[in-house]
């Protein structure tokens, strides 16, 4: 049980983020009361919500996820008057009539802190009383703090992040969290947790300045947006891929690792990165494949696979919660799977550089004066880039995302 007042957490949504939430809540005990918002009914009864919350088709079910193989069901005294079950002694209650979070009445509950994990209230500029639902509602109805488990989005590009919102991801830029002034949190994505992981050794090792340029893509499990089969688009869908079905293509899609990864790590608004996603017929357990070109230095000695493997290997034996691991096994998606707390893997087998000379006529690069190049002797110059390319396995859903948003949560809570 977390070391402070707050006895009671919030939940809003019963999806994939929401359930697993639940799940590890649950499993460290950190909690002795959970309200979960689902703002409908579902099932014929509480019962079937039971039936939903203790099972789960990628990771099984609940009590052998908390107590292994041994272990025998956990809920009990369901109770579908009062919304109320017994869950491995934790109260969970259910509520089931408000979807806007300004209704929900979170105060009544005695609720302070509150995870919204719908992903449908990511834009913070939007008042509380919004008719379609703010994620400023939840302050309305009592909540103190509120964590998003997903980016901000602000649709008015005029409009800037309001100061009493931040991003951080746990071990990377927690501490910009102020518990004073910050009211929502968002905890980005399970892909830039994953890529912040991967990123902040590089530049700790190497510095910024030598980081030239930057790319990444993620080789994405399927999510809860797609389709089983295929469909007809919503009016004014821009991607049609999304209507395609997830069991048997690879959809090409996009990703905003890279807009929130210069939240969290400021250096890299200052480096250029482009960040492209694929999603594929997999459950959970993903890759992210990140290349990075440096510009050597005057050392002679060049950025090798082993120095990019050794920078990994010192960042994990220094991180103690182990969000940053190391391997040098070789692995497939299914043995990254629910490995707790892991924000990255990084698969060091598979680490390649490759150094060469880039070419560059400077009396083709804007912005240098035509008084330099008469002075210039030779005005082309050769300057030695490596690029790297860098593998690293995130399990997107409750091995790495899930547990950090968790521990995210309980650091919150303490400072309540």
């Amino acid at each position: 049980m977390n070391g402070n007042g707050i006895s009671k957490l919030g939940i809003n949504g019963l999806g994939r983020i929401g359930k697993l939430t639940l799940w590890r809540h649950v499993a460290e005990k950190s909690f002795k009361e959970i309200v979960i918002n689902i703002g409908r009914e579902a099932g014929k009864s509480l019962h079937d919500v039971a039936h939903y919350i203790e099972r789960d088709s990628t990771y099984g079910a609940m009590h052998k996820y908390i107590y292994g193989c041994r272990g025998e069901k956990l809920i009990k005294e369901i109770d579908d008057t009062n919304g109320a079950m017994n869950i491995d002694d934790i109260k969970v209650t259910l509520l089931r009539e408000k979807r806007n979070p300004a209704e929900i009445g979170w105060e009544q509950h005695g609720v302070r802190l509150v995870v919204d994990t719908t992903g449908s209230f990511l834009d913070p500029v939007i008042e509380s009383d919004n008719p379609k639902g703010s994620i400023r509602g939840h302050l309305d109805a009592g909540a103190e703090r509120v964590i998003l488990s997903a980016p901000f989005k602000i649709k008015d590009k005029a409009k800037e992040m309001p100061s009493d919102c931040v991003t951080t991801v746990m071990g990377i830029n927690e501490n910009d969290y102020d518990p004073i002034r910050h009211k929502i949190v968002s905890a980005a994505s399970c892909t830039t947790t994953c890529l912040a992981h991967m990123v902040k050794p590089l530049l700790d090792t190497f510095g910024a300045k030598r980081i030239l340029s930057a790319s990444m893509s993620t080789v994405h499990a399927a999510t809860g947006s797609q389709e089983v089969l295929d469909r007809l688009s919503k009016g004014g869908a821009k991607d049609l891929r999304k209507s395609r079905s997830i069991l048997n293509n690879i959809i090409l899609t996009t990703t905003g690792a890279a807009d929130t990864l210069a939240l969290v790590i400021p250096e890299m608004k200052h480096i250029g990165f482009i960040a492209e996603s694929v999603r594929i017929p997999t459950t959970t357990g993903s890759l992210v494949i990140l290349a990075v070109n440096f510009q050597e230095d005057d050392t002679g000695e060049s950025v090798r696979r082993e120095i990019i493997n050794e920078a990994y290997k010192k960042s994990a034996a220094l991180d103690k919660r182990k969000y940053l691991r190391y391997s040098e096994e070789q692995n497939v998606s299914c043995d990254i799977i629910g490995i707790p707390g892991a924000a990255v893997i990084i698969e060091g087998h598979e680490t390649h550089t490759r150094t060469a000379e880039l070419t560059i006529d400077l009396e083709r690069v804007a912005g240098v004066r035509k008084e330099i190049l008469k002075e210039a002797h030779n005005t082309t110059i050769k300057v030695p880039i490596t690029q790297a390319v860098i593998y690293g396995w995130y399990d997107n859903e409750l091995g790495s995302y899930v547990n950090l948003l968790a521990d995210r949560t309980l650091s919150i809570a303490e400072d309540m």
